[in-house]
């Protein structure tokens, strides 16, 4: 998992800096409770919550950064709208269930998918920095408030 040092070597390394809203940014998903994400504007929120005075758009320009560089896991969840949370390396590596009905997220482990991921991308000469599968369905529980009465 990524440490303020580490992010602060790779930052370097392409020729940016570590400021500090990168780093409340990282200590924030870091801290999160497994199974949660956040939205650009659900991170946003909870800074001007605390006090941080962090830009939509800084925050936008950030969390892209940070999914391209392989820290953030950006996901489609059925909102709409992007959801982030932090790419945890192998034993806690994911995948997302969800409602299209009524946005219930399930997560499931499933080391196969992974492996397929990581045996394609090494067989085509790339750096895996991640490997999801979203499954959009409709829970029982919608299923049931379609049935006629």
């Amino acid at each position: 998992m990524y440490t303020t040092s580490s992010l602060k070597a790779e930052l370097n390394e392409r020729g940016w800096r570590l400021t500090p809203q990168r780093e409340t940014i990282l200590q924030i998903f870091q801290n999160l409770p497994e199974g949660q994400h956040l939205s650009a504007e659900d991170l946003h929120n909870l800074l001007q919550g605390d006090g941080d005075a962090i830009s939509l758009s800084t925050i936008y320009r950030n969390l892209k950064m940070m999914s391209r560089m392989g820290i953030l896991r950006e996901l489609e969840l059925a909102e709409g709208h992007k959801h982030y949370e932090i790419n945890q390396p192998s034993p806690h590596h994911h995948h997302h269930l969800i409602c299209v009905r009524c946005n219930k997220t399930i997560e499931f482990k499933n080391d196969s998918i992974l492996k397929m991921g990581s045996k394609t991308a090494q067989k085509e000469g790339y750096h895996l920095l991640d490997c999801q599968l979203t499954i959009h369905a409709i829970c029982p529980s919608c299923q049931r408030s379609l049935l006629p009465a």
